[in-house]
């Protein structure tokens, strides 16, 4: 699963040209196949789509937050984000997600993340990126594969296309991918101080999380050129100098290059354990 080669980050809702075999042979890869073309249609210029992603207790938040810090003290304009919940109608679905007992069929989960996301795309990532902004994002469409793809196994392709029907086919330029054992990552969360306790997903059994974990390192190897693979028991710092360094360099490469295109500099993407 390891991500990397010379393929660089495409623009905002641009698809590569040809499908790795994975991709041919998987949900998520028949969906890019089918989409890529209307995709292209919807691409934002100016602004860049970082999103990051992983199971539970991965460290997203922290090392979001770190980021967004060096890249303001750098001037650049960030917006920080989030799925599901960031707008008054998100926090509504967000509660009926997750702030509840009740069992949810997983095609209705799916749809409530999806609505969550048109939403969330609408009205605060597009327009950020219109003006020119970092949109930081901690999560996106790869959560829904990962967990209502893989988690509750409806078909990839299924939540691929409703997802990038909700979103217009949006697509980061970066996703940030932090990789931890399950065991650990369900152990941050119950030792997470304040809050109310897990969330409905976070309650989920092991064979789910583990089913999540591996739905994340298949789509990371199926677009290695969109990922940076991090493994997430490494110590904080040292996660964020390689997220603040990677993001850095694909700025940096894209104001030189101009708009962005399928090429960037080779040791931008890679995993680091």
């Amino acid at each position: 699963m390891t991500p990397g080669g010379e393929r660089g980050c495409r623009a905002v809702g641009e698809y590569p040209d040809k499908l790795s075999p994975h991709e041919r042979k998987t949900g998520a890869g028949a969906a890019i196949s089918t989409e890529r073309t209307a995709a292209a249609d919807h691409a934002v210029p100016g602004g860049v789509l970082i999103a990051f992603e992983g199971g539970e207790g991965a460290g997203k938040s922290s090392q979001i937050s770190a980021l967004a810090t060096s890249l303001r003290t750098a001037g650049h304009p960030v917006l920080v984000t989030h799925e599901p919940g960031a707008t008054p109608v998100g926090r509504q679905i967000r509660k009926l997600l997750l702030e509840t007992d009740a069992p949810i069929a997983p095609r209705s989960e799916a749809l409530l993340f999806a609505a969550d996301r048109a939403h969330h795309v609408a009205t605060v990532i597009r327009p950020a990126l219109g003006r020119g902004e970092v949109v930081i994002t901690d999560r996106f469409i790869d959560s829904s594969l990962a967990y209502q793809g893989a988690g509750r196994t409806l078909s990839v392709d299924d939540v691929a296309k409703l997802s990038r029907w909700a979103t217009e086919g949006l697509v980061p330029h970066l996703t940030v991918l932090l990789d931890v054992p399950v065991t650990v990552g369900l152990a941050r969360v119950d030792n997470r101080a304040g809050g109310s306790g897990p969330d409905r997903l976070e309650r989920e059994t092991l064979v789910f999380h583990e089913r999540v974990r591996e739905g994340f390192q298949e789509l990371a190897a199926a677009e290695p050129e969109r990922y940076l693979v991090l493994d997430a028991t490494l110590p904080q710092d040292e996660l964020a100098a390689t997220i603040e360094a990677a993001v850095t360099r694909m700025l940096s490469y894209q104001r030189s290059a101009g708009p962005p295109k399928s090429a960037e500099p080779p040791e931008t993407r890679r995993r680091v354990t």
